[in-house]
This record gives C-alpha cells, structure tokens and sequence, in this order.
C-alpha cells in the first residue's frame, strides 16, 4: 500500500510532515491557502508533482476559508520557485476561481491525472533500467502523490525482475534520499543500499552502476532540467563511465516558456539546513553556507527522458516539442 502525501477531508488538506519521516507520521492540518503555502514553503510536502497537487487544493482552501483567490494564488506562487508543476496546477485552477465546486472537481482531476501519468512513467522507465540502479532525492509517492516517476520506474522494474538492487544517494543537505527514498523501498521490500553523494563515483568506477534515473523539478525545450542538487555532478560521472542516465518527468514538468535551462530560476534555502542536522551544529557558530536547493542538468548528459508518451531522444528539442505538441 502506497503511504500518500496528503488527503483531502472535511475541508482540510491533510499533509504527511515529511521533514519528521522516517522516525515519525505525523500530519498537519492545513485549512487556508496561506497555511498551505507555508507548509509548502517549509518542506512538509515536496517533490514537484505533489507540491502541484498540494497548491491546487490550496486554491480550494481558499475558498472555503474566504481568502480572496488573487491573494492566494500569489502566495502559493511564492512558496517555491522552480518547481514548474506548480505554477502549471495553478494555471490551471484559475478559471475556477468563482466555484468552490469547480475548484474542487478541478483539483481532484489534476490528482488524477498525476495517478495516470506517472503509472505510465513508471511502465516505460521500466523498460530502460536493468540491474543495479542509482538514484538521487526522493521520487516515490510521497514526492508525487502518484505512483513515483523515477522511483515508479524503479519499483516496476524491480516487480519485472529486471533491477535487482537500488543505490540510494544520502541527497544532502536534507536528506530525502535517506529519510525517503530509503523508507519507500524498505517499504517495498526493495533491495537497497544507501550512500553518501561523494560515493557514486567510486562505484561507478567499479562497475556496480548499471544505469542512473532522477526526477526533475522543470524542464527547459532543449531538455536541460533543473532537479535536487547534485544532479548534475551524477550526470558527468554517468557520462564518464558511459552509464546511461535518465530524468523521468511528467511533460507537465516541461516549460515551454523556456528554451535552455540557463532561465530556470534555482531556489536558494536557508544556510541553516547547511550548517545543521536535525537541529544540531555542524560547523562552527555564525560560519557562512551556501544552499541552492536546484541545479541545472544540460540536456547534452542525457541519455533519454522517461515521460507518459515514452522515452524521448536526442535530438531533444524536437522530441519534446512533437511529445507536447507544439
């Protein structure tokens, strides 16, 4: 049984506290839109399909606490700035502003569509991986609300008996590789092992990395993609060893708006999370951290994109505008 993000009951957006995972569930009730995008905000649910998802029952919030929609869907907006699928679920509850019952139906249909989508991910990533695989942050239903894209492709080829083990990336600074991604597969009874980030290379160089796949927070039309941190240093070692390296994405994930990655905005994050461990120090009093939460993959490392249509090729650009439609 998939343990969902969040549910949707008696007029209240239930989140599952991911920042408390894997020692305790714990949820948190959220009943306005502006409570929704702090919890947004403060990492109680991530991964961008679900924070898609999570802004689009904001909006629903909204009406039913009598927050003026405009100023709701500006504070949803700010909660986090990469994450396209965001924006996408708020785009597409505008038109619904008027209507608690329309914002309602919408809301639920974009979960649905989250479901279908990412059940097709999971199928056609499966078909590329084989033996043991490496993945960095979290993108199992607790990321999605689905089925897991990356992680979904992970899981149904574990189920197709073609990966027999999984390396899990530590994803610091906030760990959802070991909090999450670690408890999804203990879950699932999944062969895996977990690593710190500085360890990929060392085993790829001893060939025990058959094939890498992440997630992707936003994805320009050339196929360059920002996700967690440390994605792009994967996907150079992958290319160095010459292991195939895939992100799995809805095309939802995809901006149209943007033609390189050079124009994805990467959120910066408290030097706090840096310089801390669940609240303990790790470096001295008042010492300076750096903490951009994206990096910008360029699409010249992948060897192909895993979405609902399939998996896309190089030439990317053209690949993705024919998936879209564009």
């Amino acid at each position: 049984m998939r343990l969902l993000p969040f549910r949707f009951e008696e007029n209240t957006l239930w989140l599952l506290d991911q920042r408390r995972l894997p020692f305790e569930e714990v949820w948190v009730a959220c009943r306005s839109a502006q409570e929704a995008a702090q919890a947004i905000r403060a990492m109680v649910v991530r991964g961008a399909p679900a924070i898609g998802v999570a802004a689009a029952y904001g909006m629903v919030l909204a009406h039913l606490s009598g927050e003026p929609p405009a100023e709701a869907d500006a504070a949803l907006r700010q909660s986090r700035p990469t994450a396209v699928n965001l924006f996408y679920a708020l785009e597409r509850m505008r038109p619904h502003w008027g209507s608690l019952a329309a914002s309602l139906q919408e809301a639920q249909a974009i979960w649905a569509e989250v479901e279908a989508t990412e059940k097709a991910i999971s199928q056609h990533g499966a078909r590329v991986l084989r033996g043991q695989v490496l993945t960095h942050c979290n993108t199992g239903p607790l990321a999605t609300g689905g089925h897991g894209t990356a992680l979904g492709a992970i899981l149904e080829a574990y189920r197709q008996g073609r990966v027999q083990h999984v390396w899990v990336d530590e994803t610091r600074p906030y760990l959802q590789g070991a909090r999450l991604t670690a408890y999804e597969l203990q879950k699932a009874g999944v062969p895996a092992t977990l690593i710190c980030d500085n360890m990929a290379a060392h085993l790829m160089a001893k060939g025990q990395v058959d094939a890498v796949i992440v997630g992707a927070d936003r994805m320009a039309l050339n196929g360059d993609f920002a996700n967690k941190i440390g994605t792009y240093a994967l996907a150079i070692l992958a290319r160095h060893h010459g292991i195939p390296f895939y992100p799995a994405l809805p095309l939802a994930t995809v901006d149209p708006r943007l033609e390189t990655g050079a124009q994805i905005p990467i959120e910066e994050r408290p030097a706090q999370e840096v310089t801390t461990l669940r609240g303990q120090p790790i470096a001295p009093p008042g010492f300076p951290a750096a903490h951009p939460a994206f990096d910008v993959t360029p699409h010249p490392l992948i060897t192909g994109i895993v979405t609902e249509k399939g998996v896309l090729y190089p030439p990317f650009d053209e690949a993705l505008r024919r998936a879209l439609g564009l």
